[in-house]
């Protein structure tokens, strides 16, 4: 037991104990569920008092996962920034950060135990709504696979966004100055993307231009989620290269943004002494 203690460096350590250990957290997880599970009872309810009987189908429960799924989509993309774009900052305006970066711990060791300390509480709430999945799953109409992908979709954005959250904490003294940049990478991801992609497509003499539009929605996490749980919508993208899918692009795009910031990150922390 205490080798398995010993492999958690102490700043880990210290972040699971802070973290895990306050009201807060189990309270955070609560709300979270509860709204969750009104978003899908109320999806079902209203649902069932369109159909005869009052009894769901095979077609409405794939549209309540994929209604749930949007939703839960939207409730990581609310609170991951949150949890990670004040993790230095925060150090730096409680005027603890000097006394941490005096101690043993290099800045990669700082950098990445933050952030999965941060994002293992997202990841325990996420884990936790999995039993709400299981209305869907009595009525079928979705395979293993699919809830497979879709949390780990889930997974790869919240490090994406996670490592965006402690970028703009690194870089910024104040942790309101982060935040507001984050929910702004966030907004650019979700909205100027899809924007962006309709104008441009629009812009082609011979109409709707389907291939400009799919390379701006493959950076899009809707529209990635979408083309995860409904293949066939995606189908007339790509037309061109059929072995191509939405997912191959985001995940590609994402990966490297995230490994340039950490490793941004990681160099910024530090003060840098100029060399005579």
């Amino acid at each position: 037991m205490q080798r398995r203690i010993n492999m958690i460096n102490p700043v880990m350590e210290k972040e699971f104990r802070l973290r895990m250990r306050t009201v807060r957290s189990p309270i955070s997880i609560l709300v979270y569920l509860f709204v969750l599970s009104v978003l899908a009872l109320g999806f079902a309810y209203i649902n069932m008092g369109q159909l005869s009987g009052g009894v769901l189908s095979t077609r409405t429960s794939s549209e309540l996962f994929y209604f749930l799924s949007g939703a839960q989509l939207v409730l990581i993309s609310f609170m991951t920034p949150g949890l990670t774009a004040g993790v230095i900052s925060g150090e730096r305006e409680k005027q603890t950060l000097n006394i941490l970066l005096t101690t043993q711990q290099s800045s990669s060791t700082i950098i990445l135990s933050k952030l999965f300390s941060s994002l293992s509480f997202m990841l325990l709430t996420v884990l936790a709504s999995m039993p709400l999945y299981s209305i869907v799953f009595l009525y079928g109409g979705v395979s293993p696979w699919q809830l497979l992908s879709v949390f780990l979709f889930y997974i790869f954005t919240m490090i994406v966004l996670g490592t965006v959250g402690v970028f703009f904490s690194t870089m910024f003294k104040k942790t309101v100055i982060s935040v507001i940049t984050t929910y702004g990478f966030v907004l650019f991801a979700y909205g100027f993307t899809a924007l962006a992609g309709l104008f441009f497509a629009q812009l082609s003499r011979n109409g709707m231009n389907e291939e400009v539009l799919s390379y701006f929605l493959s950076v899009n996490p809707m529209a990635v989620l979408i083309s995860l749980m409904v293949p066939e919508a995606a189908g007339q993208f790509f037309q061109k290269h059929s072995w191509l899918q939405m997912w191959h692009i985001f995940f590609a795009a994402y990966a490297i943004i995230s490994v340039l910031l950490l490793w941004l990150s990681i160099r910024h922390l530090r003060p840098i002494t100029k060399k005579k």
